[in-house]
């Protein structure tokens, strides 16, 4: 980036403390749940990423006098003093500026007011005259929104590259990518409904991590969690373990055994590699998925449960059904949503933010150089995730210096066969070939959409075109990279768009109500604002613009459900075929939008 030709000098008050209290972290808090409206701050930082100078707007909205505040971590101060994961934000949070001039984050909490609040975090590296790292600027914005506007923020923030952390049943799911960001708001969207899930990915991407991420943000997340490899079991034990057996069904059954079918009742159950199943399991778990009741092995006792599968593999089943090693009727059934967890070499942004993570756990007081870091991003990961992590826990366990180099990652990778040396985001040629599979790249991580690729490379969407007709290169949006999740007829009529718009409703008297539509699917919306939902029983008059077009949307509608405080969803009952064809184009192009594929 230019430099700023800034030396910033710390304005430092007689009274302050080196040693900041972080006391007024659990005065922000309160102050949200009290329902503060927040505000945005400016700090000024050292090269450490602690506060040297603050603003009056600052010690306002987070409720501190300056000695609290002086020496604090960008990220305490924002987020709040959570211990590791702020200690490693923040860590993550210097590296980053260091190394790309920048960083940003957001995270949201619920306050108790029901507000949605969001601090986002925006930190840009100041350079002296030299165009040395002189320090670092934040800016603190604290929002809060309704649940509407929070949801479009989340879009449209998510669409740029920023770092996030999730906790999804202990383990810490780092999230840096816009194609990541992406993808985790296909995860969320999923877990909402009852449907099975099949998750498809290379080995390392952390299928089971996304799986448990379904289960904790579904209504099931109090009920059961139960997962079973199904690779790591004999043939003969499989169909035990799933459906149960009883005293004397086989040699060794000296006691009767609830399957993890009766284990996971009410609940979600993980089916891990489940390409690996024989074609005898896979009839009987297609009978229960269709909701047939079961019998334990030796058993004479119907057994009906209620449990979501979520099922995960690293085979190509589409093949693995031509080759009639899969059953296709338990593929259409399992893969009523499809997730493809994006490996991490489509990911770059997530390879620094994982590593910094990987390296806290470890050895918390360690750091990358910067010719480490260029190591790390030039490397193909074959391995994923699961490689990244062992190769830092090895290179932790080795080190016995603060600073890591590159020497150490270099050597920790030569000491594993199976690593492909290639280099993966650091092109190998003469100059034209370079630039050519860098735009290549950009285009890939982008999803095709080049001013989006344009600005990852640093250059103008006019420059981009003149280089792909240069270079030949013919990529459309969406086809760059293969989708984040196949959706299924059965399942697209039930998707819902987040929209803002005004609604019209008109009830068999005549009488007419304005409200605020909040989603929108092919078969009903969502509405907000009804002050008396029991006057518009009965079939209505429902009118409002279609997004994104110059159509005034008419149709026959029915109330389905109250949601209380005037949420109330209605179900479409007539509607005009002409209509009907532009709203499924239009919910089909937000599907696709959002990363869906629709099947043929």
């Amino acid at each position: 980036m230019p430099s700023a030709n800034l030396n910033p000098q710390p304005r430092v008050p007689k009274n302050a403390s080196a040693d900041a209290s972080l006391a007024c972290s659990g005065e922000f808090a309160a102050a949200l749940d009290a329902g503060a409206v927040g505000g945005v701050a400016m700090v000024a930082a050292n090269l450490e990423g602690n506060i040297t100078t603050c603003d009056e707007a600052t010690l306002r909205i987070f409720g501190c006098t300056p000695p609290e505040v002086l020496g604090k971590t960008l990220a305490a101060l924002a987020f709040g003093d959570d211990g590791l994961d702020q200690r490693q934000l923040q860590k993550t949070l210097v590296a980053a500026v260091l190394e790309h001039g920048r960083f940003r984050s957001l995270q949201r909490r619920q306050s108790r007011s029901g507000k949605q609040v969001t601090t986002e975090l925006s930190v840009t590296l100041l350079r002296d005259a030299a165009s040395s790292p002189a320090g670092m600027v934040a800016v603190i914005s604290v929002t809060e929104q309704p649940s509407s506007a929070a949801s479009a923020q989340d879009t449209e923030m998510d669409d740029k590259a920023h770092t996030v952390s999730r906790q999804v049943e202990g383990a810490t799911l780092m999230l840096a990518s816009p194609l990541m960001h992406r993808f985790m708001r296909m995860v969320d969207r999923v877990a909402g409904h009852t449907e099975s899930v099949l998750i498809t990915g290379e080995t390392g991407t952390g299928k089971e991590l996304i799986a448990r991420a379904i289960h904790q943000s579904s209504h099931r997340r109090s009920r059961p969690w139960v997962d079973i490899n199904c690779a790591a079991l004999p043939e003969n034990l499989v169909e035990s373990e799933l459906f149960g057996y009883e005293k004397g069904a086989f040699t060794g059954a000296d006691s009767s055994k609830a399957g993890l079918f009766e284990l996971a009742d009410k609940g979600t159950l993980f089916l891990d590699e489940i390409g690996e199943l024989q074609l005898q399991t896979q009839v009987k778990l297609l009978r229960v998925l269709d909701g047939h009741p079961f019998y334990r092995l030796g058993g004479h006792r119907k057994i009906k449960v209620d449990v979501r599968i979520v099922a995960a593999t690293n085979q190509d089943l589409d093949a693995a059904v031509a080759a009639g090693r899969f059953r296709q009727d338990l593929f259409h059934r399992l893969g009523q949503f499809q997730l493809r967890v994006p490996p991490l070499r489509e990911r770059p942004e997530e390879i620094i933010a994982l590593a910094e993570h990987f390296l806290a756990l470890k050895s918390p007081n360690s750091s990358f150089a910067p010719d480490a870091i260029s190591t790390l991003l030039s490397h193909p990961w074959p391995g994923n995730i699961r490689e990244l992590r062992n190769l830092i826990a090895r290179v932790a366990l080795e080190s016995r210096d603060r600073e890591i180099d590159k020497s150490q990652i270099t050597g920790a990778m030569s000491g594993n066969p199976a690593v492909v040396r290639q280099s993966a985001s650091m092109p190998i040629g003469n100059l034209d070939s370079m630039e050519e599979q860098m735009i290549i790249r950009a285009l890939e991580r982008s999803g095709g959409h080049r001013s989006q690729a344009a600005e990852q490379l640093g250059i103008s969407r006019r420059t981009l075109s003149r280089k792909l007709k240069e270079y030949r290169i013919n990529v459309n949006p969406g086809e760059a990279t293969s989708s984040l999740g196949v959706i299924s007829t059965d399942q697209q009529k039930f998707f819902r768009a987040p929209i803002q718009l005004s609604v019209v409703l008109k009830n068999q008297q005549g009488e007419e109500a304005s409200v605020d539509g909040v989603n929108l699917s092919t078969g009903g919306m969502g509405l907000d604002g009804l002050k008396e939902p029991m006057r518009f029983t009965g079939l209505l008059d429902v009118s409002f613009p279609l997004p994104d077009s110059e159509t005034i949307f008419r149709a026959k509608a029915r109330i389905v459900w109250f949601g209380g405080e005037g949420r109330v969803g209605i179900r479409f009952a007539v509607i005009d075929p002409a209509l009907f064809e532009q709203l499924q184009h239009w919910t089909n192009k937000k599907m696709k939008d959002e990363g869906w594929e629709l099947p043929a």
